[in-house]
């Protein structure tokens, strides 16, 4: 019999610390470090440099086989790259590399200044009350309390090892491409999210109307009139900073993603943004339906304000 007047924490599940090996999930590695003789701060640097390159060379295989069931998929001609591009692979490569250097020092600088301490006991602790609060205000203290004691634990581990993350690595993409977006902004997006649309839309546009930002840093971004996979990082090191560098860093402390959560988050980032650039409009490729801003998006983008961009800073300087 349950007394009404119970808190509801009382029937929170309790999980013992350290957790026996049941509690954790399948997807949970239990060795200090994903890779042996890597560090996982070490792994969440280099997974993003593996992945852009790998997946570059990739769609740069594709691009050389001249299939024809590939060349119906291509957006441009492959003469159009040397023709219309005013920029040379080897001078993409360079600004590559050097803003992949410049992530990698600050991208190490964060992590050695963040100490993660880990307590899974702990957190499910916490978010067990939180469950049993949730549930006893909702069902009562009888039915909820009889709820808790069947299912508590179970629901609690359910929030705590997917949901949560689940939701933290949609908050931290959605952050990290809110943030890529300032390049290539669509108005059209507004009614999903006003102030943040309508700031990406306005920056963007600054970014084209003011003489001195576009001739000295966006104009770069513009240079690569058709892109391919290995320049989708080819930018001015300042906006490649403001926005690819300190985006994915913001992201990743707002969400509060964890050092593992991080290695993937930066790995799927790093995905996305080579797929965005690749050339290629695949049917099914899942990363083109997921978002709308996929290669074809770019690539409009790019052939249509690389035209719109001059012509406006020429109008301001009358």
């Amino acid at each position: 019999m349950f007394n009404s007047s119970s808190s509801a924490e009382a029937f929170a599940p309790h999980f013992s610390s350290p957790l026996p090996a049941s509690s954790y999930p399948v997807y949970h590695v239990h060795r200090a470090d994903l890779v042996p003789g890597m560090t996982d701060k070490v792994l969440s640097l280099v997974a993003p440099l593996v992945v852009y390159w790998a997946f570059s060379l990739f769609f740069h295989l594709l691009d050389s086989l001249n299939w024809d069931a590939l060349e119906r998929h291509r957006i441009h001609e492959p003469e159009e790259v040397k023709t219309k591009n005013r920029v040379t692979p080897g001078e993409v490569v360079v600004a590559v590399l050097l803003q992949q250097v410049i992530q990698t020092v600050v991208g190490f600088v964060w992590l050695v200044s963040d100490e993660e301490v880990s307590d899974p006991a702990g957190d499910l602790n916490a978010w067990g009350r939180t469950v049993a609060k949730v549930v006893i205000g909702a069902a009562g203290t009888r039915t909820g309390g009889e709820w808790m004691a069947k299912h508590g634990q179970r629901a609690t581990e359910l929030v705590y090892w997917w949901a949560l993350p689940t939701v933290q690595m949609a908050f931290a993409l959605c952050v990290s491409l809110s943030a890529a977006t300032l390049r290539c902004p669509d108005p059209k997006r507004s009614d999903r999210s006003f102030v943040l649309d309508g700031w990406q839309y306005m920056m963007h546009r600054t970014a084209h109307q003011v003489t001195f930002l576009y001739r000295t840093v966006h104009s770069w971004h513009h240079r690569l009139y058709v892109p391919y996979a290995y320049g989708a990082l080819y930018n001015h090191p300042l906006e490649g900073f403001a926005l690819d560098t300190c985006g994915s860093g913001l992201a990743h402390a707002m969400a509060g993603l964890s050092t593992r959560q991080a290695v993937l988050f930066f790995a799927l980032s790093t995905l996305k943004t080579v797929d965005d650039h690749c050339g290629f409009a695949f049917p099914w490729d899942p990363l083109q339906h997921l978002f709308g801003n996929n290669a074809d998006y770019h690539d409009i983008h790019r052939t249509f304000l690389s035209c719109v961009g001059p012509r406006l800073a020429l109008r301001m300087t009358g």
